[in-house]
């Protein structure tokens, strides 16, 4: 489980990077819409800094135990 917990932030930072490519591609072409790509790429970097915090957070706590 830990390995899991340490491995998902980086899966939704790759994701990120795949919907602003998309995005930029989208808009290249001009298809309406493209927009929807950068805020589900915003949406992936900011779970990828709540699931590192988070993580953060688990791993202070398994410390002081």
């Amino acid at each position: 489980m830990n390995g899991y917990l340490r491995i998902i932030p980086y899966i939704y930072l790759a994701a990120a990077l795949f919907f602003i490519y998309s995005g930029f591609v989208r808009y290249g072409e001009g298809e309406e819409g493209f927009w929807l790509w950068f805020v589900i790429a915003a949406l992936c970097v900011f779970m990828f800094f709540f699931r590192m915090r988070f993580a953060r957070r688990f791993q202070d706590r398994s410390d002081k135990k």
